[in-house]
């Protein structure tokens, strides 16, 4: 069967992208060049007229329907898709796209509202995720986005986001004026999935006040009262003199 037929049918059957390297796996035997070259014909067979295409998007590969049909495929579905997003939930997560890694205190001082709630909302939509914490007093988590981040927006990295002013008009409403255009940046690692991840109501309210509980850290604990030492039993023996040989 025809190498290019077999990637079409991957792409295809699979729910997330498919990457060129997870393809060089899937088809053992095959160069990476002719997998490529196989990928770039298929391409061009999906930039022709048709209902469906071949976009890259969070590093791999899948085949979509075109955005322009997207009303009919609303109707097909009759409206049951999850749940949008909040304007409040939608502008955190633009500030938090354009500034990551960023602090929940840096969030509400950009928007101007407590944020806390709300990132608490984009990790349990997996939208953005804890990438360290600041080295600053209280250590504060710091944000980024994930790769569900990139596939929800049909980004292939974040060097893809739109300007400032071009997302506000996307977006329908002006975002701060402090989220300015940052300089040209690479996508995060994703790195593998560790321990739990805490409840995410708890890591944003915990986030929130990390730094009073620094502050508290921070200062220095009462020195123990010292235990005053034990009295000696009785008074100790003078040692004998020695014995004059006279």
């Amino acid at each position: 069967m025809e190498l290019k037929a077999i990637i079409e049918a991957l792409i295809f059957a699979s729910p997330e992208p498919v990457t060129a390297k997870a393809l060089a796996k899937l088809l053992e035997g095959e160069t990476t060049e002719a997998i490529a070259a196989a990928i770039a014909a298929l391409e061009a067979d999906y930039e022709g007229p048709g209902g469906l295409q071949l976009v890259e998007v969070a590093g791999g590969y899948q085949i979509v329907t075109r955005p322009e049909l997207h009303e009919w495929v609303r109707r097909l579905f009759h409206e049951h898709t999850t749940k949008k997003l909040s304007v409040s939930a939608l502008e955190t997560l633009a500030v938090i796209a354009y500034k990551q890694p960023i602090t929940a205190p840096e969030i509400t001082e950009i928007r101007g509202v407590n944020a806390a709630g709300v990132v608490g909302t984009l990790i349990e939509r997996k939208l953005i995720r804890i990438v360290g914490r600041k080295q600053v007093v209280g250590r504060p988590f710091l944000y980024g986005t994930t790769r569900d981040f990139l596939e929800r927006f049909g980004l292939n990295d974040l060097s893809d986001l739109p300007k400032i002013e071009d997302m506000s008009d996307l977006l329908g409403f002006e975002l701060p004026s402090a989220v300015a255009e940052p300089a040209p940046q690479t996508a995060l690692p994703f790195e593998p999935d560790g321990p739990a991840a805490p409840d995410a109501e708890a890591t944003a309210e915990a986030d929130a006040g990390s730094a009073q509980d620094a502050l508290h850290e921070a200062a220095p604990e009462a020195a123990p009262e010292a235990e005053p030492s034990a009295a000696p039993d009785a008074d100790p023996q003078p040692e004998p003199e020695p014995e004059s040989s006279l």
